[in-house]
């Protein structure tokens, strides 16, 4: 492992601490304590993974998450939010901004950790098609190879989880996902997720989808499916 995790707090003992935990796993760490510091660094050096802490003393880090996923050459960055806010409706939020995981304070910083992994294992999962790509019905192209998603040849940008809950729609090939399944291949068996968490994504993924969002359909109680 030699990935590159950004981490984005402004205590220092949590910076601290998980920066030796992060290293131990044989990663390289970048560690801010202001939102204007991180946003310096990464305008020449994008991380793998970005640990956010909501709580900055410059900026709320919900509209950091925000202002991240508004640019396109930050897609394939995941985002972990790390904060204190217990609330589902935080998690929630923080989800439907965008991140990928959100952890809540008081944290173990060995799942942390595992959390990490998991994030990275996803972005450099192998391809399954011997061509690289994966066509759906000739309207929504999935380029493996170059890890993006083209609409009627049009590049959609989609984060990492929604770029891999697509992948798995699609490898499904018109037969049912199960939201367990959803759930285990993203997070496994760490990962203690809302109620909403898979529903946040599929909504991002359809809004981004545009005039195919149909394509994504729910099954009442059981899961989801492309409607191939």
């Amino acid at each position: 492992m030699n990935e590159l995790i950004a981490v984005v707090d402004d205590e220092k003992s949590i910076l601290e601490l998980t920066s030796i935990h992060l290293k131990k796993f044989g990663f390289r760490v970048a560690t801010f304590t202001t939102a204007q510091e991180y946003l310096t660094f990464i305008e020449k050096t994008i991380p793998d993974v970005t640990i956010l802490d909501l709580m900055l003393p410059d900026m709320d880090g919900m509209d950091l998450c925000k202002q991240l996923r508004r640019e396109q050459k930050y897609d394939m960055m995941s985002i972990v939010i790390l904060s204190g806010r217990v609330d589902e409706s935080d998690t929630i939020l923080g989800l439907e901004l965008g991140a990928d995981d959100y952890v809540k304070k008081p944290f173990s910083p060995k799942e942390l950790t595992v959390r990490v992994k998991k994030l990275l294992r996803r972005q450099s999962s192998q391809p399954s098609n011997p061509k690289n790509e994966i066509n759906i019905e000739n309207k929504i192209v999935i380029d493996i190879d170059r890890y993006e998603v083209r609409v009627e040849d049009e590049i959609v940008s989609l984060t990492p989880t929604e770029y891999r809950i697509l992948k798995m729609l699609a490898e499904k090939e018109g037969n049912v996902l199960k939201r367990e399944e959803i759930l285990y291949n993203l997070w496994g068996n760490e990962k203690i997720v809302v109620d909403h968490t898979v529903d946040v994504h599929i909504k991002h993924l359809r809004e981004k989808l545009g005039k195919y969002a149909s394509l994504v359909k729910n099954v009442r109680g059981v899961g989801y499916k492309l409607d191939i």
